[in-house]
């Protein structure tokens, strides 16, 4: 029950920002990070934690001013996926302004399937939507299923609705390794804290767990990984640039060949979170152990 409640105010809210128009819905995000920053604390010992974990030379004053401006960016991300519903293909195209998708085009045409990796930053799930319509290209967009199975759902429709398809995080990874031995692109959110076992690498000169899964694929089926982050600009709109991480010089799919592409993705991580640390989610537990 308690599930079908949310479902129904998450739904309501979309309704809402529908009738306000996405200016005025813009502005509203504002209010939700003074309500779950300030007065309904939501993770808020996390992300300081993580923050000065991540910048041990700021001050406690920015450190509170990028936290702030992590759960409006959030806000701002939450509002806009609650408005896909509502907006047309040729909105969710120019939602997002990549400077180099024929990267994408000349990476499928080699057919090895692709890997595509992003973070939850900015607003990912209008870039899964923008850059399969820029490419011509749908994606096999790997998730974890939501707590709340209608929220979950709705999501998934959403993330299907111009062509892509869902391909759920719990059910094997041979399903991903079977998308891309059909030479399909595969995107994926890469920046989630691994298991205590897990592949480790330094992240902010500091020793964390990631998932290996992405860098596991790759060398085993010789797809390429593009990788780029949506950046939010002043106008609302996001722009971004596929880059390739290499792989040419790892052969094979050894422990430490392993490792060294893992950390090779997260230094690029790494080089964007520093440029604009506001725009990246800072509420999980990044350095639990």
């Amino acid at each position: 029950m308690t599930d079908k409640i949310e479902y129904i105010i998450f739904i309501a809210f979309s309704y809402v920002f529908k009738l306000c128009g996405f200016k005025l819905s813009g502005k509203f995000s504002s209010l939700l990070a003074v309500i779950f920053f300030y007065l309904i604390p939501i993770q808020k010992k996390t992300t300081i934690e993580n923050l000065t974990n991540a910048f041990p030379g700021y001050s406690p004053k920015k450190i509170k001013q990028i936290a702030f401006g992590s759960y409006k960016s959030f806000a701002i991300t939450l509002i806009e996926i609650l408005s896909i519903p509502w907006m047309s293909k040729e909105d969710i195209i120019n939602s997002v302004k990549c400077s180099n998708i024929n990267l994408v085009k000349e990476k499928y045409i080699e057919n090895h399937g692709v890997i595509l990796l992003t973070a939850h930053y900015g607003n990912w799930e209008f870039m899964a939507l923008s850059i399969a319509l820029q490419a011509g290209i749908p994606l096999s967009i790997v998730v974890k299923d939501q707590r709340n199975a209608y929220v979950s759902d709705w999501l998934n429709r959403m993330r299907c609705k111009w062509g892509n398809k869902v391909v759920l995080l719990g059910i094997s990874i041979r399903q991903i390794y079977k998308e891309l031995k059909n030479k399909n692109v595969v995107a994926m959110v890469a920046d989630q804290r691994g298991p205590f076992d897990g592949v480790r690498v330094n992240f902010f000169n500091r020793r964390t767990s990631v998932y290996s899964g992405p860098a596991v694929l790759a060398l085993k089926t010789n797809a390429p990984i593009l990788y780029a982050i949506p950046v939010r600009q002043p106008d609302a709109s996001y722009s971004c640039e596929f880059f390739e991480i290499k792989t040419n010089d790892l052969l094979g799919a050894r422990e430490d060949q392993i490792v060294e592409l893992n950390q090779r993705m997260f230094n690029f991580l790494e080089s964007y979170i520093r440029r604009h640390p506001e725009q990246w989610l800072w509420m999980h537990k990044r350095w639990k152990y």
